[in-house]
């Protein structure tokens, strides 16, 4: 095996890429036998409480098969996840569209949303740029999640959601329609190379903001790069060194662009930039309405949830299960919806 060639380790870099893959191989394999296990476990049961008449056994085994057919769902989805950066880490963007207050506080909800789906997967989560609303929310955040296959999972989520509620903040109880758009894009590593010349970006640097505390920096610390060809803006500003936060938003302007080259080659770049570009009407990608009904749709694939505020918590496996499968049936240019 070539995990156990003494010379591996001369390469770092292909070592730890392959020992991500090994380890990838071994938690499918252990998952494989504990629901294989699990199955055969309830099979047993069930027949068990058949022969002695026992209905409480025979219901608990057939719940407990219902709730592994969700998981061994979830697994065959996973096997879709083979694009070549599918097992990296993720970039998530969050940024509120036009309408002020209610779009900020809806971003910020969004924001909350993904940093609950990762928790869930035993993902981590690290906050590198924030700015706060002026009087709720947030206008923009970029959070770096960190586990297995976090981009192939969460590369379903791109594209502008759209919230239909009672607005809070409004003292007539109207109902308002906020727009947010979320951005997903690839951690790269070493072993692929993005050459940018430094004549292609303008850097700017400016004061961290936040809510305030003892983590808000007092310097101008935090760098924004823009890269000037096409467009692409990344900031960071999680950490008190200008020079560190310099070294990260390189590192995010070279995964924005990776991206986009994985983009270009499914030939659906164009669909994509557009969905980014115009928070609002015609370019959503899910509907969550509190109000008058409670319903969260996705426009691409159907799928409806009769529980926003399960999936506000992070119950989003069954959408990003469907986008998935929805991409490979039906192709990586798969038209956006509008909804009426």
């Amino acid at each position: 095996m070539r995990a156990e060639d003494g010379d591996l380790w001369n390469d770092p870099q292909e070592a730890q890429k392959l020992m991500r893959e090994r380890q990838g191989l071994e938690d499918n394999t252990t998952a494989i036998r504990r629901l294989s296990q699990a199955l055969d476990d309830n099979i047993s049961l069930i027949e068990m409480g058949e022969e002695e008449g026992d209905a409480d056994i025979v219901s608990e085994a057939e719940a407990a098969i219902r709730s592994l057919s969700g998981e061994i769902r979830a697994r065959q989805v996973e096997t879709l996840l083979s694009g070549e950066a599918d097992s990296n880490d993720a970039y998530l963007e969050v940024h509120a569209g036009a309408g002020g207050t209610e779009s900020q506080d809806w971003a910020n909800m969004l924001l909350r949303m993904y940093v609950r789906w990762a928790e869930r997967r035993g993902m981590k989560v690290e906050v590198l740029e924030m700015h706060d609303g002026e009087e709720a929310g947030i206008k923009s955040a970029t959070i770096h999640v960190k586990g297995h296959n976090a981009y192939g999972w969460l590369k379903t989520e791109s594209g502008v959601h759209r919230l239909v509620r009672i607005s809070p903040y409004d003292s007539n109880a109207r109902r308002h329609t906020s727009f947010a758009s979320i951005w997903v894009y690839p951690v790269i590593d070493d072993t692929i190379e993005i050459v940018i010349p430094e004549s292609d970006v303008r850097i700017d640097t400016y004061r961290s903001s936040g809510a305030g505390g003892q983590h808000v920096n007092t310097t101008d610390s935090a760098v924004r790069i823009t890269h000037i060809p096409t467009g692409i803006a990344v900031a960071c500003q999680q950490e008190r060194s200008q020079h560190k936060n310099r070294a990260k938003a390189w590192d995010m302007l070279r995964a924005r662009l990776y991206e986009l080259e994985l983009k270009q080659r499914e030939e659906a770049a164009s669909a994509t930039e557009a969905s980014k570009t115009d928070i609002g009407w015609g370019h959503q990608i899910r509907s969550y309405v509190l109000q008058p009904y409670q319903l969260v749709k996705d426009l691409r694939t159907g799928t409806e949830s009769t529980n926003p505020q399960s999936v506000l918590d992070g119950d989003l496996d069954e959408f990003m299960e469907a986008a998935l499968s929805h991409r490979i049936d039906g192709g990586a240019s798969e038209p956006v919806a509008d909804l009426d």
